[in-house]
């Protein structure tokens, strides 16, 4: 299988394991762990092995010149060559570089990214994997909100004809506002 073909099965797979990612009320920085934490454990159930926050290939800009910048997840495969990926919540030119970079040195990159929508498609070899969430004012001070709650289908409700017998009530012999001993 050529890379192409692999990095679109990988994009693909990645794809379907995010769908069942859900949280409820989380910060910017909380859900990009969660999505990291998931691309982990999807990278982990393949049997590869996994580096969080691995060198990149890429140098940091001016004045850091000499550091690199780092991946989110990088994974060392046995039947093909390393995968880089990368999660943000916004559309990040650096990233792209980043991602470009290691293909170029024979990765294949993935870029995870979050938020509402209106997700831009990279440019070819860097493929995208998209997790869409809803957001919302938090309280003052805290920033927004996130929550992916999923599309689960509603509960399946039992069909079996129950019936209910109707019971009779007692009624009160005493007017409930009096005092005992009291008449009415």
């Amino acid at each position: 299988m050529d890379v192409t073909a692999q990095g679109e099965r990988l994009v693909a797979d990645l794809g379907r394991w995010l769908t069942d990612l859900t949280f409820v009320d989380l910060s910017t920085d909380e859900v990009t762990a969660q999505v990291i934490d998931a691309v982990v454990r999807w990278a982990e159930a393949q049997g590869w092995r996994v580096y969080r926050r691995a060198p990149s290939v890429l140098p940091l800009p001016p004045p850091l010149q000499q550091r690199h910048s780092v991946l989110d997840v990088a994974c060392a495969r046995p039947d093909g060559p390393p995968v880089v990926v990368e999660v943000d919540h916004t559309d990040r030119a650096r990233t792209v570089q980043k991602l470009g970079a290691e293909a170029d040195a024979g990765r294949i990159p993935i870029w995870v990214r979050w938020g509402v929508g209106r997700f831009t498609a990279p440019p070819p070899p860097v493929r995208m994997v998209t997790v869409e969430v809803t957001r919302r004012a938090g309280p003052a001070g805290q920033g927004r909100l996130h929550s992916r709650t999923g599309d689960r289908p509603a509960p399946e409700h039992s069909t079996a004809g129950g019936t209910v017998a109707a019971q009779a009530l007692p009624i009160p012999l005493t007017d409930p506002l009096s005092e005992p001993g009291e008449s009415t």
